[in-house]
């Protein structure tokens, strides 16, 4: 089971280097992280499509700043897997929580 991480960011440069890295601690249960991208001027975007990481990475690229809602649901509607994880920006994860939270999911299935 792969999960989309969706996270809106706006001019959040100085978290992503931590929030890629710690994603790495559950790389193999993403299948995409889905950075919405809120028209930052800081370097962000630069940053994300000059690094590589262990997972596809998609970035949507808004001219303006659409606020956290409408980023979100931004980045939901491109989500190509069952389960979605929506994390800030200035989120960093232990290993093994998205692996918590897909299994309880999963077990919830009817």
């Amino acid at each position: 089971m792969k999960v989309s991480v969706v996270t809106p960011n706006y001019n959040g440069e100085r978290f992503l280097k931590a929030f890629f890295e710690s994603l790495n601690n559950d790389s193999e249960l993403i299948g995409e992280v889905i950075i919405v991208d809120n028209g930052s001027t800081d370097g962000s975007r630069e940053f994300i499509t000059g690094n590589s990481f262990n997972f596809p990475v998609k970035l949507i690229e808004n001219t303006e700043n659409l606020g956290f809602s409408p980023a979100v649901n931004q980045g939901i509607q491109e989500s190509e897997c069952e389960y979605i994880f929506s994390l800030n920006n200035d989120t960093e994860i232990r290993k093994g929580s998205i692996r918590a939270l897909a299994e309880l999911m999963a077990s919830d299935d009817s």
